[in-house]
C-alpha cells in the first residue's frame, strides 16, 4: 500500500518542476517583447511572425534542393538558389529606398503589406505545390521578406528612448525571433510529418497573418516632416562605410564556410540529422550573440564588436581545418552564427545611430544588398571550385586574419577628408588602436 503514495508523489514534484519552468520561460518570452514599450513589443511581434513565417515555409519546401538528388545535381541546384537569392535586390534596391525617403511614414505600411502578401503567397503555393508556379511564389516570398526586414531594422531607433538603447534592441529583437522560429519549426515539423506541405503552408500562413496584425497595431512611429535633401543626399559616414567592408566580409565567410562543410558531409553521404545540427549550432551561435553583445556595449563601441566578429570566425576556422569531423564542423557552424550575429548587431547600431531616417531605407538596403552580394559570392566557391575541405577552412582562417588587419589599418587612419569638412577646419580625428581590441 506504501509504493503509488511515493511515486504519485515523485510525479507530482516533476510536474510542479515543469510547471515552474514553464512559467519562467513564459515569463523570460513577455520581458523580452514587453521590456522596451508597447512599440517595440508590436515590432518584436511582427517580426518574430516575420521569422517564424519564413522558417515553416522553408520546412514546407525543405529536401528539394539539397537531399533528394545526387552531388551533381545538388551543386546545380544550390548555385542556381544561391543566384535567385540575389534577385529580390534587384527587385527592392532601386524603388524602395527612395520610396521610404519620400514617405517614411510608410515603414509601418511596409510591415503589414509584406507580411499580408507573404500570407496569399503561401496560400497559393499550397495549391500549386507540384506546379512550375513553386519558383515565383518563392522569389516573391524572398522579396517581401527583404522588404519586411529593412523596414523592421529602419523603425527599430524610432521605437526606443535613444541611440544608447540600438545594440540591445537589435539584440532583443534577434532573440524574439530565434524563438519565434524555434516554436514555429517545431509546430511546422509536426504538420510536415502528420499531413504534408500543404498544411505546413496553411500555418506559415497564420504566422504572417500575426506578424501584419502586430504591425497594424504599431503606434504613429513617424511624423511626415519636410524632406532634408541633403540629409537624404548625403553618404553614410566613413565609420558606417568601413563597418559594411568589414560585415560584409564576415557574411562572405559565412557562406563560404556553410556550403563547404555542407557539401563536404554530402560527399560522405552525410544523414539529414548531421546536416540539422549544423544548422541548429549556426542558430545557437547566432542566438548567443544576441546576448553577449548587449554586455559588449557597454564596454566598447561597435567597431570592435565587428572586429571580434572576423577573429572568432578566423579562430574556428583554423581549428576545425585540423580535427575536422561533425563535432568540429558544428563547433565552427556555432562559431559563424556568433561571429555574424556580433558584427551585424554591431553594424546595425552604428548606422542607426548615424545615418537620419529619411536616408535610413536606402542606407539599409544598400547595406542589405552588400551583405547578400557577399554572402552568395562566398558559398558559390565551394559550390564551383569544390576545394578540399581542409584547404578551404585554412584559406577561410587567413581571409579572415587579412581582412581583420586591414578593418583596423582603415579605422585608425586619420580622416583628414573629415577633417576638412566645416568652416572651422578642425583637427584630424584619430583613433586608438587599443580601443579596437
Amino acid at each position: 500500500m506504501s509504493g503509488p503514495a511515493p511515486q504519485a508523489n515523485n510525479q507530482s514534484r516533476a510536474w510542479s518542476t515543469v510547471k515552474l519552468g514553464g512559467r519562467r520561460v513564459v515569463e523570460r518570452v513577455r520581458v523580452m517583447f514587453q521590456g522596451r514599450g508597447v512599440g517595440f513589443r508590436r515590432l518584436a511581434e511582427s517580426h518574430a511572425g516575420s521569422v517564424g513565417g519564413d522558417t515553416v515555409v522553408a520546412i514546407a519546401l525543405a529536401g528539394t534542393l539539397f537531399f533528394s538528388v545526387p552531388s551533381a545535381d545538388a551543386r546545380s541546384n544550390v548555385a542556381l538558389y544561391l543566384l535567385i537569392t540575389l534577385a529580390p535586390f534587384a527587385v527592392i534596391g532601386p524603388f524602395l529606398g527612395r520610396f521610404f525617403e519620400r514617405f517614411p511614414a510608410a515603414y509601418r505600411g511596409g510591415l503589414i503589406f509584406s507580411s499580408l502578401i507573404r500570407a496569399v503567397l503561401v496560400i497559393v503555393m499550397a495549391v500549386w505545390l507540384d506546379s512550375f508556379l513553386l519558383f515565383p511564389l518563392a522569389f516573391g516570398l524572398l522579396v517581401l521578406g527583404r522588404f519586411h526586414g529593412i523596414a523592421k531594422s529602419s523603425v527599430l531607433p524610432v521605437v526606443l528612448d535613444g541611440p544608447s538603447e540600438l545594440i540591445a534592441g537589435n539584440a532583443n529583437l534577434a532573440r524574439a525571433g530565434v524563438v519565434a522560429s524555434a516554436g514555429a519549426a517545431a509546430l511546422g515539423g509536426l504538420a510536415q510529418w502528420l499531413v504534408g506541405s500543404w498544411l505546413t503552408l496553411l500555418f506559415a500562413a497564420l504566422v504572417y497573418l500575426w506578424s501584419a496584425a502586430a504591425a497594424r497595431n504599431l503606434p504613429t512611429l513617424v511624423q511626415d516632416v519636410a524632406p532634408d535633401p541633403v540629409a537624404v543626399a548625403m553618404a553614410p559616414p566613413r565609420s558606417v562605410r568601413l563597418a559594411r567592408f568589414a560585415t560584409a566580409a564576415v557574411r562572405f565567410l559565412n557562406g563560404f564556410l556553410l556550403l563547404l562543410v555542407a557539401f563536404a558531409f554530402k560527399e560522405v553521404d552525410a544523414a539529414a540529422a548531421e546536416f540539422s545540427a549544423l544548422f541548429a549550432a549556426a542558430g545557437l551561435g547566432y542566438f548567443i550573440a544576441a546576448f553577449i553583445t548587449p554586455v559588449l556595449d557597454r564596454y566598447m563601441s561597435e567597431e570592435p564588436m565587428v572586429v571580434a566578429g572576423l577573429a572568432v570566425e578566423a579562430g574556428a576556422a583554423f581549428i576545425a581545418a585540423q580535427v575536422f569531423g561533425l563535432p568540429a564542423a558544428s563547433i565552427l557552424a556555432l562559431a559563424a552564427g556568433l561571429a555574424w550575429g556580433t558584427a551585424k548587431f554591431g553594424f546595425d547600431g552604428l548606422l542607426q545611430a548615424n545615418v537620419p531616417i529619411r536616408a535610413r531605407g536606402r542606407a539599409f538596403t544598400n547595406s542589405e544588398t552588400f551583405f547578400q552580394i557577399a554572402w552568395v559570392v562566398g558559398a558559390l566557391i565551394p559550390v564551383i571550385a569544390e576545394p578540399p575541405i581542409e584547404l578551404g577552412l585554412s584559406i577561410a582562417g587567413i581571409a579572415a586574419l587579412v581582412i581583420q588587419v586591414i578593418y583596423v589599418s582603415a579605422v585608425i587612419v586619420p580622416v583628414a577628408h573629415e577633417a576638412r569638412v566645416g568652416e572651422d577646419q578642425p583637427e584630424p580625428v584619430t583613433r586608438d588602436v587599443l580601443d579596437l581590441l
